[in-house]
């Protein structure tokens, strides 16, 4: 089976920013989708920007393809410009984390759609508890051949994103005791969770057509693994990221994403050897991370070494600086020490919650003014 990657010829960026839709008064999950995006599409000089998602309580702003991670939080401002005042007049907020603290799965309702209602109907109770939301960053790769050996090198860092992000502790009532309950759940659905490490783009192709003989898939759009190839745009789909509930803490993980896949493009173009993790410590540290967050003791490489996340991050960034002041984004990227010092959304979840002897509609209040100011 033959899959082209259409390249890019530069190493562009989009963004799709994932939020669910709270009630202004319950605080809990509304199926507002449809009324949403049909109010706010009057606002919008490309209605695609904003769609729906499996569920009708999401909604997905998507950017457009852009050169710098700047361009990519300007083109989501505009889309937040239209979406608040219509979301106002429904008494609608926007919701950015992983997952709902307290949301009933059995009372959200279905997308209309082939798509979703085969998904449904195959995962069955799986599939009715995805209340989980994410961010997904597209990252424009010049060469079909390195999409495979960056996209496995990228793995690396899994950790490092996921404990930025983490923002889905509560689930159902309850403190999981994880600090991202979503990379969990996310993964019971077929064909999602970690990639395969596939050396070249035939043996992906390999597997894509094993997929679609068997019935596992109908498109490969339907591959849903953290990180992906994406080869009708050209693009490596980084999808580990929990919902974020503000734009400047998107920006820097935006930027972080932006600068791993460029600087490790770079340097397999340079013919440099990636660097890369055997799968087993891959699937330990994407458990460290979803359980510990920035408290995550991850390992580093073959040889076992194991390192606290937050003090590799901060020699990563020193490392990166080069590569973001080519793409413009210095200041973003130095943005993600400033989450580490300020704690991660799951952090400030929980402290709400303690601050509020457990009083969950809080903790969503919280997280809605993060984005509203």
């Amino acid at each position: 089976m033959r899959i082209d990657f259409h390249a890019s010829s530069s190493p562009s960026l989009g963004v799709e920013w994932e939020f669910g839709l709270v009630d202004r008064a319950s605080r809990d999950l509304v199926n507002a989708a449809g009324d949403l995006i049909g109010a706010a599409g009057e606002r919008l000089a490309d209605p695609s920007r904003l769609h729906g998602e499996l569920l009708r309580n999401t909604v997905e702003l998507v950017t457009g393809v852009c050169d710098t991670v700047g361009d990519a939080m300007q083109d989501l401002c505009r889309l937040l410009d239209a979406v608040l005042p219509a979301a106002d007049r429904l008494e609608v907020d926007l919701f950015g984390a992983g997952a709902h603290p307290f949301a009933a799965w059995d009372a959200q309702q279905l997308t209309e759609g082939h798509r979703y209602e085969e998904l449904i109907n195959r995962t069955q109770w799986w599939g009715r508890q995805m209340l989980i939301w994410g961010v997904h960053v597209h990252v424009g790769l010049p060469a079909q051949e390195r999409v495979m050996p960056v996209l496995s090198s990228l793995l690396t860092w899994f950790p490092h994103l996921q404990a930025l992000s983490a923002s889905s502790p509560i689930w159902a009532g309850t403190d999981t005791g994880y600090a991202s309950n979503r990379a969990l759940m996310f993964q019971q659905l077929p064909t999602a969770g970690l990639p395969f490490q596939f050396a070249t783009w035939a043996e992906f192709e390999s597997y894509a057509e094993d997929q679609l003989v068997t019935g596992v898939i109908e498109d490969i759009s339907e591959i849903r693994w953290d990180v992906r190839p994406a080869p009708r745009l050209g693009t490596i789909e980084n999808r580990v990221c929990d919902g974020v509930s503000n734009l400047a803490e998107l920006s820097s993980l935006v930027a972080l994403m932006h600068c791993l896949v460029v600087d490790l493009d770079t340097r397999a173009a340079a013919g440099e050897a990636l660097p890369t993790l055997p799968p087993w410590h891959v699937q330990e540290n994407k458990w460290r991370a979803a359980r510990y967050g920035l408290d995550a003791i991850v390992i580093l490489d073959a040889d076992n070494t194991e390192r606290l996340v937050t003090d590799d991050l901060a020699d990563l960034l020193v490392r990166l600086e080069p590569t973001a002041a080519r793409l413009g984004c210095t200041t973003e990227l130095a943005g993600v020490a400033d989450i580490v010092a300020r704690g991660a959304s799951y952090h400030r979840q929980r402290r709400v919650a303690e601050q509020t002897d457990g009083d969950l509609v809080a903790v969503v209040d919280s997280v809605v003014r993060e984005l509203t100011g």
